[in-house]
């Protein structure tokens, strides 16, 4: 049955020469054909694929958001560090000003992200549409938030004794934490005109009057305070100077003159007013003899020269060398407070028209946890009303964070010696700042860091 049904069909094929040639076609090259056209449906399904990813790329993921706030980052401090990391690959950054904390926002890649889960720093990707409605939002009138822009990595020096160690100062330990780079300079720098060099300068707790910190009552047998004197003789002898009194006025004009050109400095406890009281007492001898081997000038008081300073006025010097205080400016001595309430509150800025101060007091909450230092605090009366308190505690008459404008550069005051250490103490203990990732206080000394990067706008207050 099998021959009888397939012997015709091939003496069919082969009286029909168009049906031998179609059937060798189809049987040769037909099963290839339809692979060519299955190849090419699949790729024109990737293509279409492709395009779709590129065009909606944009739209899945162009931003990574860096909150502040205090319920959604878990390390505010080195949060600032990312940041400033960012600017030092060439890339901009936006400071969302009164947005969730002074939230950061940066472009996105794999290796941003990989930075901020090494160092534990809290991020969101974002899409582009939504990047576009928070910056819609922060830009609408009716809402207190600016959109600042972070153009550079500023170049950063702290001015410090060359020997002394990070956890020194809070403002190296703090730097070191969050991992920003900085140059330490001292007398010799500043003098040869290398402040020039740099957009940001910290002022170590330095004494700028040449009286050795007035430790002279309580120290003046300790080791180490013979030793810092004799380091700070000799150095002042190499600079060509006779009295270290005399070489750091002449420190202290030279930082004047960095602020005046463009430079923006930031101090802390004792060199915030012995730099102003140095300033002031420029050309008259207020050190005692203990501290530069001959008596102070006569009524040397009456011949201060308040318009010299950066941020305070009508103050009294301390005269006795066994007192442990500069002048009237502190009010350490005169506080009526405990540790337990003591906080003090920033100030509220537009940040349309006040961006400036209200980068500087950006932070995930309004109440500071207070601290002390040789220098706590600063008297309100004796503060010029040129200069921004933004931070006080008006109870108590006193200012804890103050601002202000000379020439083309600007100026910052913070009070007190470590905000995480309520009454450091000489030979205390370094501050582990592992343990106050989050600390109020120390944010406001990175929001000074970053000022510099930021394009400024005029300040209208």
């Amino acid at each position: 049955m099998k021959i009888i049904q397939t012997l015709p069909l091939k003496r069919k094929n082969r009286k029909s020469a168009f049906g031998r040639f179609f059937y060798d076609f189809i049987t040769t090259y037909g099963y290839k054909w339809l692979n060519i056209c299955r190849y090419l449906s699949t790729m024109s399904r990737w293509i279409v694929t492709l395009l779709i990813f590129l065009f909606s790329f944009k739209g899945f993921a162009s931003y990574i958001l860096i909150p502040m706030d205090a319920d959604s980052q878990s390390e505010h401090l080195k949060a600032y560090g990312i940041t400033y990391w960012v600017l030092e690959k060439h890339l901009k950054a936006k400071w969302l000003l009164n947005y969730r904390g002074g939230a950061f926002l940066v472009p996105d890649s794999e290796e941003i992200r990989r930075e901020c889960q090494i160092r534990g720093v809290s991020f969101e990707v974002i899409s582009d549409a939504q990047t576009n409605q928070i910056l819609e939002e922060i830009s609408s009138p009716s809402q207190n938030m600016e959109a600042v822009v972070l153009e550079k990595a500023p170049k950063i020096a702290v001015y410090s004794p060359k020997g002394n160690q990070p956890w020194d100062d809070a403002v190296t330990l703090v730097l070191t934490y969050a991992e920003i780079p900085y140059t330490v300079v001292y007398d010799e720098e500043v003098l040869s005109d290398q402040l020039l060099l740099y957009d940001w300068l910290h002022l170590h707790h330095e004494d700028f009057t040449g009286q050795y910190g007035k430790f002279y009552r309580a120290y003046r047998t300790a080791p180490w305070y013979i030793e810092q004197k004799r380091d700070a003789e000799a150095l002042a002898t190499k600079l060509g100077y006779t009295k270290v009194s005399e070489e750091k006025r002449d420190v202290a004009l030279k930082i004047r003159d960095y602020v005046v050109g463009g430079g923006f400095m930031f101090a802390m406890c004792s060199a915030t007013d012995s730099f102003d009281i140095a300033l002031a007492a420029e050309g008259v001898d207020i050190c005692e003899a203990m501290f530069d081997g001959d008596p102070s000038e006569p009524d040397y008081q009456n011949k201060i020269d308040y318009r010299k300073t950066f941020a305070f006025t009508n103050f009294t010097l301390e005269r006795n060398p066994m007192v442990y205080e500069f002048s009237s400016i502190d009010m350490t001595t005169r506080r009526r407070i405990n540790k337990e309430t003591d906080y003090f509150t920033l100030m509220d800025y537009s940040a349309k028209w006040d961006p400036i101060p209200c980068m500087l007091v950006q932070n995930h909450t309004s109440l500071v946890k207070g601290f002390m230092g040789q220098t706590t605090s600063f008297a309100s009366d004796e503060i010029k009303s040129t200069v921004l308190v933004m931070g006080e505690n008006k109870s108590n008459g006193e200012a804890r964070y103050i601002h202000g404008i000379r020439g083309k550069g600007f100026f910052t005051f913070y009070g007190g010696h470590d905000p995480e250490d309520y009454q450091h103490r000489v030979g205390d203990a370094k501050t582990e700042l592992a343990l106050h990732p989050n600390s109020p206080g120390y944010r406001l000394i990175l929001n000074n860091v970053l000022f510099p990067a930021a394009k400024k706008k005029k300040q209208k207050t």
